[in-house]
């Protein structure tokens, strides 16, 4: 499968990506080679994910939530939060 993902970096800002291996993804990312805000002292947290069964639906979702304002973001995260 592969995910578009949004965690909350160690500053509280909101980086969006992608990858066909969430869990791993997600231990490069707390191991200071993910986001450019993360460092292995501080751990990002997973907010928002979604699966799709293509790379290009997963790219294409990240480029639409790469677009969208911070509010907008935040908007999803807290729907996601209440499922």
């Amino acid at each position: 499968m592969n995910y578009t993902y949004i965690v909350r970096c160690a500053d509280g800002s909101l980086y969006t990506g992608w990858t066909n291996d969430l869990e791993k993804r997600m231990k490069a990312h707390n191991a200071g080679r993910g986001a450019k805000y993360t460092s292995p002292r501080r751990p990002v947290q997973l907010v928002y994910f979604e699966e799709f069964a293509t790379k290009t639906e997963a790219m294409r979702r990240e480029a639409a939530i790469k677009r969208l304002p911070r509010t907008k973001k935040e908007l999803l995260v807290a729907q996601f939060d209440k499922l």
